[in-house]
């Protein structure tokens, strides 16, 4: 497991990486998917579209991981992140 000083590090640098490529997580205003990215929901059931570039990124691979332990893995349905 990740230590959280080292997550919040790599999330800070995740934040600057995607300010710098002027990319964001955005709120969709389709129900599909945009070409490239992939819809995760949150908690509190927001839905948002994630970039698959952000799948090498270490901050959201630890993110997937604690969804998992916290939700276990989707059968059926979305992918829900803590």
């Amino acid at each position: 497991m990740i230590s959280p000083k080292r997550l919040i590090e790599l999330a800070r640098k995740w934040q600057r990486m995607a300010s710098a490529k002027r990319r964001r997580i955005l709120h969709p205003r389709s129900l599909v998917a945009d070409k490239g990215h992939f819809v995760v929901y949150t908690t509190n059931e927001k839905r948002f579209m994630v970039p698959l570039e952000y799948l090498s990124q270490n901050v959201f691979i630890e993110l997937l991981r604690m969804s998992e332990e916290e939700f276990g893995l989707p059968t059926h349905g979305a992918i829900t992140l803590p």
